[in-house]
């Protein structure tokens, strides 16, 4: 991977662990664990919307909604195994 490639993931999973921190409240990380849940959502994202029949599209806009909505899901296991 390259340099410029590396950045942009870096950035992309930081922006959606971000907002993925905001729409799921109560289940924050800070700065380096919210890049962490955004690049972990990324791939649950991209694994999980293609088989269940959405395409979201091409871009950096997509790939941060993608990486934000895997963001999400993974929160939301987060908060459920957390309070068992």
């Amino acid at each position: 991977m390259a340099l410029e490639g590396l950045i942009i993931l870096l950035i992309v999973g930081a922006i959606a662990g971000w907002l993925a921190g905001l729409i799921v409240k109560g289940v924050g990380f800070g700065l380096i664990g919210n890049i962490v849940v955004g690049i972990v959502g990324a791939f649950i994202g991209s694994w999980l919307l293609p088989r269940v029949g959405l395409f979201i599209g091409g871009g950096i806009i997509a790939a941060i909604i993608n990486a934000t909505i895997g963001a999400v899901i993974l929160l939301v296991i987060i908060g459920l195994v957390k309070r068992a």
